[in-house]
């Protein structure tokens, strides 16, 4: 295969990625509370408001929790990296569409077939953590919704991965040499709009909705939303009950789409305290994290599919995988079914345009995704600071806050005191103590005293 394509891959994927590095230097929040805290800044203390007792049931409901998700990481890990990185993979693939003729069809039955394999695989762990959820009293579905749940993302899943991968492929096939530029293109393209579709199409398969009844806090949460110039369509109510105990809230979709998104267990907290989180929901929509999110999220896959490109015709790396060097319909390498010479990476079908590639392709993939959590964890504990910050300046209560932290901590069984791994696999957002010192730190910026939350 000539250099040329991959070294101009080799460069976009260097642009790109130097991109998504420099929007995420220059935007992301990294001093939330701008200015000096008078008397210093005051530290994160789990034992300040928070008693023995729930300190030693967050410390006993992580020691519960942490070993089926740790688990269940790995196994996956581990099984995506031997079935990508040996020709199990390949084989397995070959076993599954053995019967199929079409390429269309080859990717639809292996995409559709590995992530079935995948999701098997981490299913034990699932139960494992559903059993410690309810133990817990965090989970309220009985088994045969639980299932039904898992069933419905998985059928989601089969959705977006064959109509990526129907896409990759015939991109490869296509355009043998220069398939990662359409391929990145397209990855952008889809990232926004999944993200765009996502509250519409998405979210109703998982829950119901319903607008929240005319009253005063539809009135209050509405009036606030105006007073933060932005601009929200209606307040809905999500029937989380149905699956867990936790509290949350959110802002969903773009422009006419927006709306407030409560969950029905929040409703029995406080009025104050469910402005205090709506509060923190709006500063999200302010700024349009999850509009920049997506977008730097689009460049990364972009980025990302280049990358794949460098990967994916290393002959080496195929040969590691197992994946045969053969023109489609069984024709010979190095030769189309027209019987043109042609270079065995370059046929259509051939090498990474072969739909036994595909477990290769995910377990890059994974590896990948992996290897970028911790920053995507960093910058987003970072955004969420900052939208706590904005829910501070615009309720100027600190003590509801601090009130509402203690009780979605209480509620959810937050970590309080999470370790470092715990840090760059899992948390999106700052643990609590972080969060009420924020609230404190703030309370000291501007002179507001912090008393008994309401």
């Amino acid at each position: 295969m000539s250099r040329r394509p991959r070294i101009a891959a080799a460069v976009a994927a260097t642009v790109l990625f130097a991109a998504v590095g420099a929007l995420l230097v220059l935007t992301t929040p990294w001093n939330p509370l701008p200015g000096d805290v008078p008397g210093g800044p005051v530290k994160a203390d789990p034992g300040l408001d928070f008693s023995p007792a729930e300190i030693a049931r967050s410390r006993a409901f992580d020691s519960a929790v942490n070993p089926p998700a740790y688990a269940g990481l790995l196994t996956g890990l581990v099984l995506i990296l031997v079935l990508g990185f040996t020709p199990l993979g390949s084989r397995f693939i070959g076993w599954t569409t053995a019967r199929v003729r079409r390429w269309p069809l080859r990717v639809t039955v292996a995409a559709v077939a590995l992530t079935t394999l995948l999701r098997l695989a981490g299913l034990p762990f699932d139960i494992w953590s559903e059993s410690v959820l309810r133990r817990y009293g965090l989970s309220t579905q009985e088994w045969p919704e639980w299932f039904l749940d898992h069933l419905k993302s998985l059928a989601v899943t089969w959705v977006i991965y064959t109509i990526a991968l129907l896409l990759l492929y015939a991109l490869m096939r296509r355009f043998p040499r220069y398939w990662w530029a359409g391929a990145a293109a397209g990855g952008f393209a889809l990232v926004v709009a999944v993200s765009f579709l996502y509250p519409i199409a998405v979210e109703p398969v998982f829950n119901k909705f319903h607008k929240l009844p005319q009253g005063q806090l539809r009135t209050d949460l509405l009036a606030m939303a105006d007073r933060d110039q932005v601009p929200v369509k209606d307040v809905l109510v999500a029937d989380a009950s149905r699956r867990t105990t936790s509290l949350n809230a959110y802002v969903s979709g773009f422009g006419s789409t927006r709306r407030i998104v409560l969950y029905d267990t929040l409703l029995k907290s406080p009025p104050a305290r469910i402005e205090s989180i709506v509060g923190h929901e709006l500063g999200h929509a302010k700024r349009n994290d999850v509009l920049w999110g997506t977008l730097v999220g689009a460049l990364g896959v972009a980025g990302a599919i280049c990358l794949l490109h460098l990967l994916l015709t290393s002959p080496r790396l195929l040969r590691r995988a197992g994946v045969p060097q053969e023109a489609p319909d069984g024709a010979p390498d190095g030769s189309n079914a027209a019987g043109n010479s042609n270079a065995a990476g370059n046929s259509k079908g051939a090498g990474a345009a072969n739909p036994r590639s595909l477990a290769l392709l995910l377990a890059l993939v994974a590896a990948g995704t992996q290897i970028g959590t911790p920053v995507q964890n960093l910058v987003s504990r970072r955004i969420e600071a900052r939208a706590d910050a904005h829910a501070l300046d615009l309720t100027r209560d600190p003590s509801t806050f601090v009130s509402m932290q203690h009780e979605l901590s209480v509620r959810n069984i937050s970590d309080l005191n999470p370790d470092a791994l715990e840090y760059l696999l899992w948390l999106t957002h700052p643990a609590a103590p972080d969060r009420i010192a924020m609230a404190r730190n703030w309370a000291r910026i501007h002179g507001v005293a912090l008393g008994v939350g309401r």
